[in-house]
């Protein structure tokens, strides 16, 4: 299998959210249904299909299985988007750790490290962080 040398925005995005998805050793169905989703009603997906989000997904899985996959993942990620929608990668990862009622130290580990990779600024990281965190309290 061919290493991958780049990936399209959207792709990016997806790959995104499957690291954070994958880092406690599995893809839950509630995490799946987000990222289905986020791929709907985001204008970022609109030329994006269900079928892209599965081989999207699917080659990301692969990716990481790579030796040095999650850095290879990282640098793929940082080369496919522009600076506007790193914001928009760590703000899908948010919302797929807040998928499970309890993030795991392995996905909140992961957000880290997406947050590290994508150099965001400590505090738009933050306001990212509560705005997702308000959206899915429980009342």
């Amino acid at each position: 299998m061919r290493r991958r040398e780049s990936l399209e925005p959207a792709e990016a995005l997806i790959c995104t959210m499957v690291l954070v998805s994958a880092a406690d050793g599995g893809i839950t169905d509630r995490e799946i249904a987000v990222m289905a989703a986020q791929v709907q009603i985001l204008p970022v997906f609109r030329n994006f299909s269900s079928d892209q989000l599965t081989a999207a997904t699917d080659a990301t899985v692969n990716l990481l299985r790579e030796e040095e996959g999650l850095e290879h993942a990282a640098g793929l990620i940082r080369g496919a988007l522009a600076p506007r929608l790193c914001e928009t990668a760590y703000a899908l990862a948010c919302e797929v750790v807040a998928a499970d009622d309890v993030a795991g130290q392995e996905s909140l580990r992961m957000l880290d490290f997406v947050r590290t990779e994508l150099h965001l600024d400590p505090l738009v990281a933050s306001a990212i962080e509560r705005g997702v965190r308000a959206r899915y309290q429980r009342s």
